[in-house]
């Protein structure tokens, strides 16, 4: 019997809008809360170690490009690199945060901006795994012979929800930690990835051995949200209409009364958020256990932590399950590219393609946490040399 079609990631693309910006510009772009510079800058980002980051946002936090721009702009270069023509595309998966609108989904809109198809197309919604929901899909259908190039795009535009006038119209309550930690961790950008049943003619493509996604949601609440002033009611039995009045922020009588409650803002349960290490490591020597994935078989670890401090911790607990991977091994752009949410190890897996880091043959292991409600995504790749040279 001949061998069942493989999933290729045969080309790949990457945009981040605007200049690098510093951590003494972030203030400028994003603007002053209150004309009362904040206070808990310097504490995050000298936790996280972002040096510099970039936003769809200009110096009077007026947006430079929707999120749908920002996801065409990095599916044109993944096209641009690619062995076939735009034409070929016979799905496109977006995954995003948030689109630019609450409907239709972002991947219609991505579709117009980009006009290519009829085609079949799939928008995925989460927080950080959701990238990784689309490129599973993507490479099960090249899998099941369903679709032979497969264009899969994570985008993501955090600004819109970080700048002043988001927190200045919060009037009903103190702004506080778990409130404005997100604002100094996330900002724009997205990543693109083409999937195909054969590796390309020249250079090196990723051969996708397997993905693993698993969400903890019932076993967690809330940890990281946009669009209730109260996280810990999610974790309530709700039983009455009087409980769920403003249990969302489309449950209140007009979007302004929702804006002042607080709960448009981001907001991240911290005292919570330390147990993301825990599942993600759990998860890793879990699929040890079962085989799939040997520490010593990994010659790049792409790892999508969010935060420096995270780093430290994966480390420790990698260490003492006997379970270690080299630092030199760990592969990450967070420092200079920023947390770009779902579209980070997109943007990572670009960079680390095109870096002359790779040889045929290497293994790949890529770990995406996400503190939503608690969902892991794992992947390994396998470096494809190219047809062209595997044919000799």
């Amino acid at each position: 019997m001949p061998e069942p079609p493989h999933a290729y990631i045969t080309s790949t693309g990457s945009y981040l809008p605007g200049p690098a910006i510093g951590n003494d510009e972030i203030e400028d772009i994003l603007g002053v809360v209150a004309s009362k510079p904040s206070r808990l800058k310097k504490r995050i980002l000298a936790s996280n170690g972002i040096k510099t980051r970039h936003y769809a946002l200009d110096r009077h936090q007026r947006s430079t490009h929707q999120n749908k721009q920002l996801a065409a702009a990095a599916a044109r270069q993944c096209l641009q690199r690619a062995e076939i023509d735009e034409r070929a595309i016979d799905l496109l998966a977006v995954a995003s945060t948030q689109g630019d609108l609450p409907l239709p989904g972002l991947a219609s809109m991505v579709q117009s901006e980009l006009a290519i198809g009829p085609l079949e197309i799939l928008t995925t919604h989460g927080v950080c795994s959701a990238g990784m929901m689309a490129l599973k899909a993507a490479c099960n259908q090249v899998r099941l012979s369903e679709k032979k190039n497969s264009l899969v795009v994570a985008s993501e535009l955090a600004s819109r929800l970080l700048k002043k006038s988001r927190y200045e119209a919060a009037t009903d309550l103190r702004i506080d930690l778990e409130a404005e930690f997100l604002r100094w961790m996330l900002s724009d950008g997205a990543g693109a990835m083409l999937v195909q049943n054969q590796p390309r003619w020249s250079g090196l493509s990723y051969k996708v051995e397997w993905i693993e996604i698993c969400s903890f949601a019932s076993h967690y609440d809330l940890c990281m949200s946009c669009g209730t002033a109260d996280q810990s009611l999610w974790a309530a039995n709700i039983t009455s209409a009087a409980q769920t009045s403003e249990l969302s922020w489309q449950d209140y009588s007009t979007y302004g009364r929702a804006e002042a409650a607080g709960a448009l803002l981001i907001r991240q349960n911290l005292k919570l958020l330390e147990e993301v290490v825990k599942v993600g490591v759990d998860g890793f020597l879990k699929l040890i256990n079962e085989g799939k994935i040997r520490p010593g078989e990994i010659d790049h670890f792409v790892c999508h932590y969010s935060s420096h401090h995270f780093k430290g911790r994966i480390l420790d607990l990698l260490k003492l399950a006997g379970a270690l991977i080299p630092e030199d091994r760990w592969f990450t752009n967070l420092y200079t590219k920023g947390n770009t949410g779902c579209a980070s190890i997109f943007i990572a897996l670009d960079e680390l393609l095109h870096s002359g880091k790779l040889e045929p043959g290497q293994v790949v292991f890529c770990v995406v946490p996400e503190s939503g409600r608690f969902a892991n995504a794992y992947m390994k790749l396998t470096v494809a040399a190219g047809r062209n040279v595997s044919a000799i």
